[in-house]
């Protein structure tokens, strides 16, 4: 049975009719499927199919334990734990992320929008609080707790699903180090609130007329676990594609220690001094679910919030940062090579859809030459891009010297079986293909449009047009979306792929 007909199946169990109407609805950065159920007077609900188990118990728990303290989060109609489905209410189609983006209008944060958020900061003492005493921490997963085991995965999340999907260099071992100690210096703090662990402007929904008088509502914590108090706010301030000015982000600070003071005591020179910590790793974990969800999966949304992602974990670092990490900033000045960093608040913001750079629509043309060292110079790049390789073919073994091959070139098969017979040259080969192929990655997520190849050996005949042809064929293969030109200068032959 489809998903749709157990929802309607499910819903008719709860509410005693069928929905009249059951409508698709996105989920951004999960494996949910999440749908809009119409009743027959107009009555709307959510339903969701979650496949994990583990995690739809913890979410309807912890909606009903916050639901039951006052706070508010979604209330829970149904439930069927055997297909993995389950009813709640409808909160609308707007989230604090939704009326950011429609709000601002240029490079300054709108005015309108600080409402909201003073609500929305003004609240999270209270999840903190309360869910620290009402909630059931064994459901939590995959820990109760945001202890240093926690910790080490979301610093491997990223390693592994950021840095080395942008294929950045680094220092492995430093970079552990880099790790053991920033773990060490957030374990100074307690380990004893509600953790919401995904506390951003997406999954806060907005009820109510006005920004002035809207209702910030509450969803997607069902990663929470027991942790310290400075995660949640760290996420919600330096949420990326919020983008959030530091006048701003001080201000709401301020609030959030102001309302927190009225629920507990605590030190609140001990919370600043831990505070650029947790923006840390709470920036890194979410550079890994960008790699992972932009990088590896292909998600826009994800993709664009890097460059914002990587300025704020400059920032941070380069500001006096309480622990010394030098291998980890050394590292995102070399990734911020690759990304256009944004200098302040950007108007992307604004509408996605018109500011957005355009699609790279022109193919990337790779020009690619065999040519003699004995009858010339380099190739000439009548282009001016100046971009590309000069691999030198003449340490290898030349078939020119054996007169079988005399009259042939690189593209006789003859001459082919020859080369691709010798260990140097299959060595040789995956050299170059290993660099032409990160070169050619890096020049279509950058959108460059031109870039050179060229091989030359002694008689510009058979090694370097052989390799030359091999080159092309594996583009081709591999990268149909490439326009190559072959050129074998000393053959007077050019042909394009």
């Amino acid at each position: 049975m489809r998903t749709h007909d157990r929802l309607s199946q499910l819903y008719n169990t709860t509410f005693g009719t069928e929905p009249v109407q059951v409508t698709v609805l996105r989920a951004d950065g999960s494996n949910r499927e999440i749908y809009r159920l119409l009743g027959p007077d107009n009555e709307q609900v959510i339903g969701v199919h979650g496949p994990d188990a583990a995690e739809n118990r913890a979410f309807i728990t912890f909606s009903r334990q916050l639901r039951g303290a006052d706070l508010p989060v979604p209330k829970i109609f149904g439930y069927s734990e055997e297909h993995h489905l389950y009813l709640e209410e409808d909160l609308g189609d707007f989230t604090l992320y939704d009326r950011l983006k429609q709000e601002r209008t240029g490079e300054e944060f709108p005015a309108t929008m600080l409402p909201p958020y003073r609500a929305v900061v003004k609240l999270l003492p209270h999840f903190q609080v309360t869910g620290g005493r009402v909630l059931d921490f064994s459901l939590s997963i995959p820990r109760a707790e945001f202890d240093r085991r926690s910790m080490l995965w979301d610093l491997h999340y990223f390693k592994y699903m950021f840095l080395r999907l942008t294929g950045v260099q680094f220092d492995e071992e430093r970079l552990e180090d880099d790790f053991e100690r920033l773990t060490d210096f957030l374990l100074e703090g307690s380990i004893e609130h509600f953790l919401y662990r995904d506390f951003q402007s997406r999954n806060i929904m907005l009820r109510g007329e006005s920004l002035e008088s809207a209702e910030p509502w509450f969803i997607d914590y069902q990663g929470g676990r027991r942790g310290a108090l400075q995660y949640d706010i760290a996420s919600l301030l330096y949420d990326a594609k919020a983008d959030l000015p530091a006048k701003v982000r001080n201000e709401l600070l301020e609030l959030y220690l102001d309302s927190l003071s009225e629920l507990i005591d605590f030190d609140r020179d001990e919370f600043l001094r831990l505070f650029p910590g947790f923006v840390l790793i709470r920036a890194l974990q979410a550079m890994g679910a960008y790699g992972y969800r932009g990088l590896h999966e292909g998600k826009q949304h994800f993709i664009d919030s890097i460059p914002y992602g990587i300025r704020n974990i400059l920032t941070l670092l380069n500001t006096s940062f309480p622990v010394e990490l030098p291998e980890l900033a050394e590292t995102f000045e070399w990734v911020a090579q690759d990304y256009q960093i944004p200098t302040k608040s950007s108007p992307i913001l604004q509408d996605e859809k018109a500011n957005h750079t355009p699609p790279h629509t022109t193919p990337l043309a790779l020009h690619i030459t065999s040519f003699s060292y004995k009858k010339g110079s380099y190739p000439l790049d009548e282009t001016e891009h100046g971009g590309g390789y000069v691999f030198d073919c003449r340490p290898l073994h030349n078939p020119g010297r054996y007169a079988e091959f005399k009259e042939k070139t690189g593209m006789d098969e003859e001459v082919s079986s020859f080369l691709s017979g010798n260990a140097d040259v299959e060595t040789f080969w995956e050299h170059v293909a290993a660099i032409v192929e990160n070169a050619v990655e890096k020049y279509q997520e950058r959108q460059f449009d031109y870039l050179s190849v060229a091989f030359g050996c002694t008689g510009g005949q058979h090694r370097s047009v052989y390799f030359a042809e091999r080159l092309a064929e594996h583009l081709r293969q591999h990268h149909p979306s490439v326009t190559t030109t072959v050129h074998h200068r000393e053959q007077e032959i050019v042909a394009k792929r």
